[in-house]
């Protein structure tokens, strides 16, 4: 059985006390990638974590309510994920786009506004952006439907073509109305408006929360520990969990509770489900 582990600050203490103490009032909140899947060099490739479904199963008909929040198209992570069709995770949703579009498993379907025009501008503006800005080779345009994401993992220097398209990309965006939400050497333009942090409060909010737990890894993720800040000075507790890595470091200052990424991430899924009964 995995151990489950003890927060180091006190709200986070307070945070999974209220939990295991009032479990049909929690919240979970989990990013996709870095979190629930280890990051790839090719983000198509992404698959969850094999015993992340699993723990989620185990652990969600004893909560109120389960929902992974991320920057994917929500049927994407729901496909990556293998998250339909499962026993256990009937009421499970997907929040993509950071909260623009919803997934329930209950329906199956997909609820969504209709896309901000900026970013199929952008879109058509952007091959020859990273052309001129001498960073085509080896950059990665990730198609997102209501985002763009360029991804330099796979340039000779990662870090360098990454530094050298911030400037550009920020340009590109305000120019069409979008920001540039950098991350885990991607940066991705999309409109304003949209983050975790609003996609959760809603979330948690709509439920009746009575404590959240959010798990993330990445700068996209800040809005959501925001959001868990909120609630907290509210009157709800919470529990900020950081899938670590070397990349980015920001999560964890601010985290409860650092675990060492996907793997970290289902072994406490799966303690708080055994923890549960």
């Amino acid at each position: 059985m995995d151990p489950l582990p003890t927060p180091q600050t006190q709200s986070g203490r307070d945070g999974l006390a209220a939990l295991l103490a009032r479990p049909r009032t929690a919240l979970i909140g989990l990013d996709f990638d870095g979190t629930l899947a280890p990051i790839v060099a090719d983000p198509e490739q992404a698959r969850a974590h094999p015993d992340a479904v699993p723990a989620l199963a185990a652990l969600a008909p004893k909560i109120a309510s389960v929902s992974v929040i991320t920057g994917r198209p929500p049927e994407v992570a729901v496909r990556y994920g293998g998250f339909a069709g499962v026993p256990g995770l009937e009421h499970l949703t997907v929040l993509g786009h950071y909260g623009a579009e919803r997934w329930d498993a209950a329906t199956g379907t997909v609820t969504a506004p209709p896309p901000h025009p900026g970013v199929a501008a952008a879109r058509a503006e952007l091959p020859r952006l990273l052309e001129r800005a001498g960073a085509a080779e080896g950059t990665w345009i990730e198609e997102k439907g209501r985002a763009l994401a360029v991804h330099t993992r796979r340039a000779a220097d990662p870090q360098g073509a990454y530094q050298s398209l911030r400037a550009p990309l920020a340009d590109l965006a305000a120019r069409h109305g979008l920001i540039v939400e950098p991350g885990r050497l991607v940066l991705e333009l999309r409109p304003p408006g949209m983050d975790k942090g609003v996609a959760l409060l809603d979330h948690a909010r709509a439920v009746g929360a009575g404590c959240v737990v959010y798990a993330g890894d990445d700068l996209g993720d800040l809005p959501a520990f925001d959001a868990v800040d909120t609630l907290r000075a509210d009157g709800v507790p919470g529990l900020l969990v950081c899938s670590g890595s070397t990349e980015v470091t920001e999560l964890a200052k601010r985290a409860d509770l650092v675990v060492d990424g996907p793997e970290g991430v289902v072994g406490l899924l799966r303690a708080l489900a055994a923890q549960l009964g």
